[in-house]
């Protein structure tokens, strides 16, 4: 009797049965081909990249202002937090922040009161949401871990409005998480083997999200930030001789060593446990609301 597998198509068992070499063979060349192609549809992503950083000129504005750069961390520990509440995906994150910092670069806010930059803090974050997630609280819903303020939908909707009236509606932008992928294929075809793919892109992302507090890697364009978060995830050295054309070699190798000496990836690599979903408050009479908050042109203060 013969021992071949049962075929139910034409095929020859030659074809259907090979050895763990050839299997191996098949997957790094499988590899290699989905590296080439991608590279070639990348391309223009890393073409448009540098035309969306910001000035260098509004990133030292930005750096300048010792009040500035504390709030926009206050701002930036408070939209991690409620991302994390919500799970929401690792683009969000990037994304809402990246609409922060754009509006900050272009218009200043009133020193001394803190509820404009809580308001643009949950109108950059739910702009964001609705880009990238399939399931977007209602806004009063996604003012959770303990804003300082709170606002009405109405007044959130008004800044969201603003927000995009100043980023002249360019909410799709180039992201770091455009570039994980290839930068993971890119490494396994340079002889670093990786055991877990979704680990590595786990830690990445974790690492992306971490540098979004830390206002020094506006210096740096997406592609170097995804590059060397692949690298610190997989615990490669950025001077290592087969890495020498794995990207721009300066700016990959700056942005890894800042990533190693600021930490900034133990804020937000650990998921914090979600909480029950605060009720929602929509439908509450304004004069409910009244009785603890001032009303103002633009938002809700505590008293």
């Amino acid at each position: 009797m013969s021992m071949s597998p049962i075929l139910y198509c034409n095929e020859v068992a030659t074809d259907v049965v090979s050895s763990n070499a050839d299997i191996c063979d098949h997957d790094f060349h499988a590899t290699l081909d989905f590296l080439s192609d991608y590279e070639s549809s990348i391309i223009s992503v890393f073409d448009s990249e540098m035309d969306q950083m910001l000035e260098l000129e509004s990133i030292h504005r930005l750096r300048g202002n010792p009040g500035i750069v504390s709030a926009r961390k206050d701002a930036v520990n408070w939209m991690l937090k409620v991302h994390a509440y919500y799970q929401f995906r690792p683009e969000t994150a990037y994304l809402s922040v990246n609409y922060l910092d754009r509006f900050l670069s272009s218009h200043t806010l009133p020193k001394g009161k803190g509820w404009p930059l809580q308001l643009l803090s949950v109108a950059c974050l739910a702009l964001a949401a609705k880009m990238e997630e399939t399931s977007v609280p209602l806004l009063i819903d996604l003012q959770v871990k303990e804003p300082r303020f709170l606002f009405k939908p109405k007044t959130v909707q008004r800044m969201e409005l603003l927000v995009m009236a100043n980023l002249k509606w360019r909410l799709h932008r180039t992201t770091p998480f455009d570039f994980v992928h290839y930068f993971i294929a890119k490494l396994s075809c340079l002889g670093s083997p990786l055991n877990d793919c979704s680990h590595v892109l786990s830690h990445a992302s974790d690492l992306i999200i971490s540098t979004c507090q830390m206002i020094d890697f506006l210096d740096y364009p997406p592609s170097s930030i995804a590059a060397a978060a692949v690298l610190c995830a997989t615990d490669q050295y950025v001077d290592d001789q087969e890495l020498g054309y794995f990207h721009k070699r300066e700016l990959v190798k700056n942005c890894y060593n800042l990533m190693k000496q600021t930490k900034c990836l133990l804020a937000h690599v650990k998921q914090q446990k979600l909480q029950p979903l605060p009720p929602s408050t929509v439908g509450v009479p304004d004069a409910a609301i009244g009785r603890s908050y001032n009303i103002h042109k633009i938002g809700l203060t505590r008293t």
